[in-house]
Parts: C-alpha cells; sequence; structure tokens
C-alpha cells in the first residue's frame, strides 16, 4: 500500500516533468492555438476532478446526515477557496500572455513570475491528490485505489501539457533549453510536497476528511475560474479552448468512473 501511495502522488509530478522536455526537442514557441486548447483541456480535467473524485466523495461520506449531507462539502469548499485568494494575494506571479503582475510588487524576473504562477496552479493539484490517498490509507469506503490512481493520471494528463507551456516560452524569453527545462519540471515539485503534507494532516483528522476533500475541490475550482478560463476565452481560438474543455472533462470523468 505504501508503495502504490508513493507512486501515486509522484505520477503528476512525472507528468510536469515530461511536459518540460518538450523545450529539449521543439525550436518553436507553442502557438496561440495550441497554447487555448491545452489550458483549456487541463480546465477540463480539474473540474472533472473536484466533482467526481472530491466533492462527490466528500458528501457521500456524511450520507447519515441525511439533509445536511452537503455542509461538509460546502464549508471545506470556501475554506479552499479562501486559501487560494490568499495564496493569490501573498505569491507574486505573472499569468501567461499578460503583463501585469499580480500579488506583492517584488523586483524579481519575469520569467521567475511565470514559474511561480505555474506553481501556485500545481499547489491545489498536489492537495488533491494526497488528500484522496490519505482517504485511502484511513479506509474510508468512498475512495477506492482505483479512483485514487485515476485522479494521479488524469492530473499527470494534464500537467505533461502544463510542463511545455511554461517550458517554451521561458526559453523564448531567453532561458537555455536545460534552465527552461529545469525551472518547467521544478514548478511541479510543490505537487507532491503538497500532497504529503495533506496526508499527514488529513491522516492525523480523519474524522474532518470530508472537508479536506471540499478543500481541495474549492481551491482546484479556483484556479480554474480566476486562471485558466480566462486563459482560454480571450482573444481568437476561445472555441478550441471550450472543446478542450468538454474532451478534457469526460476523459476525467471516464478515467474516475472506469477505474474507481
Amino acid at each position: 500500500m505504501i508503495s502504490r501511495v508513493i507512486a501515486g502522488i509522484l505520477i503528476p509530478f512525472a507528468g510536469t516533468a515530461l511536459g518540460a522536455t518538450a523545450v529539449l526537442f521543439m525550436k518553436k514557441e507553442l502557438g496561440s492555438l495550441v497554447q487555448k486548447a491545452l489550458t483549456g483541456f487541463a480546465a477540463g480535467v480539474m473540474v472533472a476532478a473536484s466533482i467526481w473524485s472530491l466533492l462527490i466523495p466528500a458528501m457521500e461520506q456524511n450520507a447519515d446526515k441525511g439533509r445536511w449531507s452537503f455542509l461538509p462539502a460546502v464549508i471545506g469548499f470556501w475554506i479552499g477557496t479562501a486559501f487560494l485568494l490568499l495564496l493569490d494575494h501573498v505569491i507574486p506571479h505573472l499569468h501567461l500572455d499578460s503583463d501585469e503582475a499580480e500579488g506583492p510588487k517584488v523586483k524579481i524576473a519575469k520569467t521567475t513570475k511565470m514559474v511561480l504562477a505555474v506553481t501556485l496552479h500545481n499547489i491545489p493539484e498536489g492537495m488533491a491528490v494526497g488528500v484522496v490517498f490519505a482517504g485511502l490509507l484511513s479506509g474510508h469506503n468512498q475512495i477506492t485505489a482505483g479512483g485514487a490512481l485515476a485522479l494521479s493520471i488524469g492530473i499527470a494528463i494534464q500537467n505533461f501539457p502544463e510542463g511545455a507551456i511554461i517550458s517554451m516560452p521561458l526559453h523564448a524569453a531567453g532561458q537555455s533549453k536545460v534552465k527552461a527545462f529545469a525551472a518547467g519540471a521544478l514548478s511541479g515539485i510543490v505537487e507532491p510536497i503538497g500532497a504529503v503534507l495533506m496526508i499527514l494532516a488529513a491522516g492525523a483528522l480523519t474524522p474532518l476528511m470530508p472537508y479536506f476533500l471540499a478543500f481541495a475541490a474549492g481551491a482546484m475550482i479556483y484556479v480554474v475560474v480566476e486562471e485558466l478560463v480566462p486563459e482560454m476565452s480571450v482573444g481568437h481560438h476561445s472555441n478550441v479552448g471550450v472543446l478542450m474543455f468538454a474532451f478534457g472533462f469526460t476523459l476525467m470523468m471516464a478515467l474516475d468512473v472506469a477505474l474507481g
């Protein structure tokens, strides 16, 4: 079981690292159409994972509460949203295709702010994986090994293009291919770290598992609405982003049902 958990929390990081290798083989920066397609796909996966892997299990674990079974999910969701809102204000970062940095005004390189933006995006994904595997370790019937693996694989799939989205622009901005790859890969290191922290916290507070599940969902949905949806919708090719959102959503939904 422990080896399965370790593999599960490393799979998403591996997806980011593999995606970052694109900078070592591709000569041109990703075009706008490709970026919108990949962003829409990532958003779809995250929304589906939030619903099927996190919010539904959170409510199922409180099914004995009857009409109030939704309450832990609502509370946890809002706490997760507030947590990401806080991080959004205290971490300096710059979103893709934007010239205006967010967070505190600090004198750091533009490329560093871009990496921090993706890192901020990856934090809730790591928490989501961690809390699901924590539920598996604690023996919750609503969380299966297949379901936990489906979440890891789904996030890894959408992390693959994210690694390319960060490493390619960094190289285009002047960094060497090796440095751009390292930055793209390391932007995902917060995922296994966040997963381990959530496993430790949720393991110590098993009765609060529904709140932890919903917390991760709220954090992920915040990233989708605040960052990914605007990026896939602005300018040309927005319809491509929407179609890829639908593809990512249905793929993650199918994975969760098929493996869960």
